[in-house]
This record gives C-alpha cells, sequence and structure tokens, in this order.
C-alpha cells in the first residue's frame, strides 16, 4: 500500500481536486457504470475479436518520449504502461510501480512489479526506469515533455525492483506526473538502439518508431501512415490479456462518415462524436454516447512575437470580443464549461475566485483604437481540420468582424498544424491541452515557460521572465494554501497578459455499439481497452 507521505506537504488538496474529476458528473452511460476501476474484470464475452476505433486523427510517432499530441498518446496508452495510473475517477493505483512513498521530503522510492517483461523480451527493472527518464530529460532527446521531470535531481537503483529519485526540492505531485503516458516505459534494448540510431544521425525516436517495444497488454503490428495503426493482444502480458485479439485505430476524418460506420458496425467504437450528432448516437438503436467531463482546455493562441499581436492592447481585445457561450451553446450543444483559466477543477489550483475575461465587445474597440488599431487590421486563425475547431474559428471570425479585425480562416492538416504552429508561422490558432496530472504545474509550464517555446509547447512564443519566476515559486511552496493563492495569481497575470484565450473546457463525447463491453475513457481522453470484450 502507498504509505502516508503521499499526502504530506499539502497534497490533500491536490487529491480532493483529483476526485472532483469523479464527482462532477455521474456516468451518463451503463458502459462507465460497468467499466469501474481500470483494473476490472470486462462485461460480456471475452473470446477475442477485432476491435476497431474510428478515430479523428493520424498519430505523429509511436515514441512516447518525443510526442505531444493526444491521438498519438490514445495509441501509446495501450502498447507501453506508466509507473502508476489514474482509474475512472482519477485516483491514483499502482502499475509499473507496486507502491510508492516518500522517504525524505524531498526523495521518492518506488518499488516495481516483479515478473514483467517487454514485447521484445527483455526485463522490466530499476535500470530501465533510470533509462527512460534520463532519456526524457536528455536535451539530445528534445522531449515536448521534459517538463514533467526537470525537478528530478539524482536517480538511483537501490536495488532490481527499487528506484529512488531525489528532487531539487520537496515536490509532491511526482507520482502523479508519473501516471502521464509520456513517461510510459520502453524497453532498454530499443532505447539503446534508438541511441546508436541518433549517433549515426537519425532523429531521436527513429527505432522506437519501428520498434515500440513496451510492457503493454498490446503489441504494434503495422502503421499505415494516413489509414489506420494496428495493435495484436500480447499474450505473455503480465496481468490480465487483454480481451480482444487486434486493435485498429482507423483514421476517419469525416464527422458524419465515422458516425455512419458505427450506425452500420463497420467500427465499434468513435471518438469524438460531435456536439451536434449527440443526439443521433443517443436516439439509434445499437449506438451508445460515451460522455464524461474533461481535464483539458482549447484555447486561442497568438503569436506575441507578430505584429500587431506582439502588443498587449491588442490580444485584450480580441479576448474581449470572442463569445465564449456562443461557442459552448452553438458547437458543443450546452456541453462543457466556460473557461476561466487554464485548469478547471479537476486540477488542483483553480479557483472559483478567479472571474476570467468576458465579452465586451465596445472595451474591445476602445483597447483597439488606443493601440492605434481604430480601423482594425487582417490576421488569420489557424486551426486544424477538426469539425469543432472549424466551428469555433468561424464565431471567432464573426466576433472579430464586429471590432474590426478581418479574420481568414486557415485549416491545416494535424501533423502540418503542429510543426507550423511550433515554427512560428501562424498569427492566431486554436488548439487544446490535456490537463493528464491534475496539477497546474504542467499544463502552466508546458503552454506559457519560456523554455517551451515553439514544438515543446508554448506555440504562443511568450516570454515572461516574471511569469516563470512565478511558476517556480508555486512549484516548490509545501503550503497548499499558499501555493494555491500562488496559481490564482499566475491564472489573472495570464488574464492581463493574453499569450493565449481560454475558450471552454470541453466534455468527451464518444461513441460506441452495443457490443462493446468494459470501455471507457480517463478524463485526458486516452481510451482504456484492456479490458474492453465483444460481445458475440
Amino acid at each position: 500500500m502507498q504509505n502516508n507521505h503521499w499526502f504530506k506537504t499539502g497534497f490533500l488538496s491536490f487529491a480532493a481536486s483529483l476526485l472532483l474529476i469523479g464527482c462532477a458528473s455521474e456516468p451518463t452511460t451503463e458502459q462507465e457504470e460497468n467499466a469501474g476501476d481500470a483494473g476490472g474484470e470486462a462485461i460480456g464475452d471475452s473470446g477475442g475479436g477485432d476491435l476497431i476505433l474510428g478515430v479523428l486523427s493520424d498519430i505523429s510517432m509511436l515514441d512516447p518520449h518525443t510526442s505531444s499530441d493526444v491521438p498519438s498518446g490514445a495509441v501509446q496508452s495501450n502498447i507501453y504502461e506508466t509507473l502508476v495510473k489514474f482509474n475512472s475517477d482519477m485516483e491514483l493505483e499502482p502499475l509499473l510501480a507496486e507502491s510508492w512513498e516518500a522517504v525524505e521530503e524531498d526523495v521518492w522510492e518506488f518499488r516495481l512489479q516483479e515478473g514483467v517483461t517487454f514485447h521484445d523480451g527483455s526485463e522490466f527493472n530499476g535500470d530501465v526506469v533510470k533509462a527512460n527518464i534520463e532519456r526524457i530529460l536528455d536535451e539530445t532527446t528534445a522531449s515536448p515533455r521534459a517538463i514533467l521531470f526537470e525537478i528530478i535531481e539524482k536517480i538511483e537503483v537501490v536495488d532490481s525492483h527499487t528506484v529512488r529519485m531525489k528532487t531539487e526540492q520537496p515536490f509532491a505531485p511526482l507520482p502523479a506526473h508519473f501516471a502521464h503516458y509520456a513517461s510510459s516505459m520502453i524497453s532498454l534494448k530499443a532505447i539503446e538502439a534508438d541511441q546508436v540510431a541518433v549517433e549515426s544521425g537519425e532523429q531521436p525516436g527513429t527505432y522506437i518508431n519501428e520498434h515500440p517495444y513496451g510492457t503493454g497488454a498490446f503489441t504494434f503490428e503495422n502503421w499505415n501512415p494516413g489509414s489506420e495503426v494496428v495493435l495484436s493482444r500480447f499474450d505473455d502480458y503480465w496481468g490480465e490479456p487483454a480481451h480482444v485479439d487486434t486493435a485498429t485505430f482507423r483514421v476517419i476524418p469525416e464527422d458524419l462518415t465515422r458516425l455512419a460506420e458505427l450506425e452500420t458496425g463497420g467500427v465499434h467504437i468513435i471518438d469524438p462524436v460531435q456536439a451536434s450528432d449527440r443526439a443521433r448516437v443517443e436516439n439509434t438503436d445499437g449506438m451508445n454516447l460515451y460522455q464524461r467531463n474533461a481535464a483539458s482546455i482549447t484555447y486561442m493562441g497568438f503569436n506575441v512575437q507578430k505584429e500587431p499581436l506582439d502588443d498587449e492592447l491588442v490580444r485584450q481585445a480580441i479576448a474581449l470580443a470572442l463569445d465564449k457561450d456562443a461557442m459552448l451553446q452553438g458547437v458543443l450543444d450546452g456541453t462543457g464549461e466556460p473557461a476561466v483559466g487554464p485548469i478547471n477543477e479537476t486540477n488542483f489550483g483553480f479557483s472559483s475566485e478567479v472571474a476570467g475575461v468576458e465579452q465586451d465587445v465596445e472595451r474591445a474597440r476602445e483597447l483597439l483604437a488606443e493601440a492605434g488599431y481604430e480601423e482594425g487590421f487582417s490576421t488569420t486563425i489557424w486551426t486544424n481540420d477538426n469539425r469543432e475547431r472549424m466551428d469555433i474559428a468561424e464565431i471567432a471570425q464573426a466576433n472579430l468582424a464586429d471590432v474590426g479585425i478581418d479574420a481568414n480562416i486557415e485549416v491545416v492538416e494535424w501533423g502540418a498544424y503542429l510543426e507550423l504552429t511550433g515554427s512560428g508561422n501562424h498569427d492566431l490558432f486554436i488548439l487544446g491541452l490535456s490537463l493528464g496530472t491534475g496539477d497546474a504545474d504542467y499544463p502552466m509550464h508546458m503552454l506559457f515557460h519560456s523554455e517551451n517555446i515553439g514544438e515543446t509547447g508554448n506555440r504562443s512564443f511568450f516570454q515572461d521572465e516574471a511569469f516563470d519566476a512565478m511558476l517556480h515559486e508555486a512549484r516548490i511552496e509545501q503550503d497548499e494554501e499558499t501555493r494555491l493563492q500562488m496559481y490564482v495569481e499566475a491564472t489573472e497575470y495570464l488574464n492581463e497578459k493574453v499569450p493565449t484565450v481560454f475558450l471552454y473546457h470541453p466534455d468527451h463525447l464518444m461513441g460506441y455499439r452495443d457490443e462493446v463491453q468494459g470501455f471507457w475513457a480517463d478524463a485526458s481522453g486516452i481510451y482504456q481497452l484492456k479490458d474492453v470484450s465483444l460481445e458475440q
């Protein structure tokens, strides 16, 4: 069992905030009630079969340490495993680590599961954990998730199944960071082979993308880019094996095509279901809606290094011009909630005392005039090929026209979208982030710390030494009330500087057929497929 040190150093509030994910909304489907904890037995016949998921976007890569997108994470999480995991109520549970405790204020000890092997037959042990963390932190790897673990100062392999991690300062949320799929454990043999490839001039992840060896319940079969990824059941899995024989992620960008495929039985699960299509799923025989509140944020970002978006007054004016209620009602059909900052109640650091930014068209016009743009200007809103985001872009376009800003919309394919926004070729863009650790430290670092400018997450190119210092002080603060107030102040600072406009926290909406049993997704939208079965 976990030691009570887990709750020391002001972590009670963090744990309570995690519980809110499970309490904020009752299960909306029989499926969610049946799923229970992630380790529970699936309902129904477990006699194999080929599970097919229809998904909006293709993956970008199979290396969990060098990718940063949810579509990739959703596939990776069924190949690889992490030290700990969140259950359906976002409570931490053991996975590759059977227990953990703070043996000192700045030292966490993890006891590892024994008898675990990778898909390549190699052993999971303390040396593997050390090598994985060091790879994430290695500057050569250029991991966009290094911020999750950069506070780790030293990794000690006590014995083959005990690892200690010393942090620069006491850091209570560290175990929760090891529930994020970015910390997935890769075979040591694969890591070493990838390092050889890098020394030969290849990019980090080149070998791993072709040989993604994890400890998960599924092994990698093939990836046909733009079409599908196929996984197969790992029969030598250390726990209870997966129930289905294969899991295929079919890329179906068109929303209506995904729905039609679900309706005819061409696929078993689809993600996402657009809010406007929710009633069709609920009212069609054979189809069911899976809905849950989400630990995620949808936002409009600015390239703050481009004129006129480098002017704080212009960014404030745009924020005041946007109608979040119209987005929630018109696009999300009333699902989700308006955002007052980068996090909602699913994460520690959220407070209802933050007022957020509400629409005020007259004030927006005044600020534009003050900035010297009384007649407005022209700009471009970028979005990827996601119907929800394209609809949001159209509402934003109309809102900006009301204050004299002529905004063109440009829709970019997902892979190119990530690359181009990471390179700073954009003006405004619409994107989202999974709040996968339950703590404000991660999203605020990911989106706004100056060390993460570009592809690693800060696509607004926001560089603010004062804000960096605020994040550092909040990260190491041990008093929970003080730390909470620090994140309140950090949120208010972001609402003043406006590197992004925080739009809303969407619900996850997915569809599944009657024959699917045991399916659920966590608050980050990551599919849990190990316990899924297909009724024959």
